[in-house]
């Protein structure tokens, strides 16, 4: 797995998700690096091709009781394994049952690959808060941060 990615794609630590849902949004949080995307539920089209964003730009609707996110318009300096500005990425968030949500997601770039290629993971619910994720320079302070 990668140490990240866009937009929401698994890392090996900092990995815990917060997903939030209002009558007309979906807001994913990620622990690492506190990256949000809002996911407009509305059925509004994509950003036209000329506006780029880093966590590229998400549109989402129901499918029964899965959440598909149709994720488009990446720029050319968001990079996922090799991945170009024509990254597209579909994710899939479906309740498998009270403490697991399976997270589907496949990935297409004909600039980066010769075929789509898609993963599936069981999300397991945590308890406790997202952490803030910060960095200190050159690890100095790490000592005293972990010593209390």
């Amino acid at each position: 797995m990668p140490q990240a990615g866009p937009p929401m794609l698994p890392a090996n630590y900092n990995s815990n998700y917060q997903i939030l849902q209002t009558p007309g949004y979906v807001a994913i949080l990620v622990e690492m690096i506190h990256d949000a995307r809002v996911v407009p539920l509305d059925g509004r089209p994509h950003l036209p091709q000329n506006v780029r964003q880093w966590l590229g730009d998400s549109r989402g609707h129901w499918e029964g009781n899965t959440l598909v996110v149709d994720t488009t318009n990446f720029t050319d300096k968001t990079n996922f394994r090799g991945s170009s500005e024509n990254l597209h990425i579909i994710e899939r968030f479906t309740r498998a049952d009270e403490n697991t949500l399976l997270y589907q997601f496949t990935i297409e770039d004909p600039t980066t690959w010769a075929k789509p290629w898609s993963v599936e993971i069981p999300m397991k619910k945590t308890q406790g808060p997202l952490y803030e994720y910060a960095c200190h320079e050159g690890n100095y302070g790490m000592a005293g941060v972990l010593a209390g």
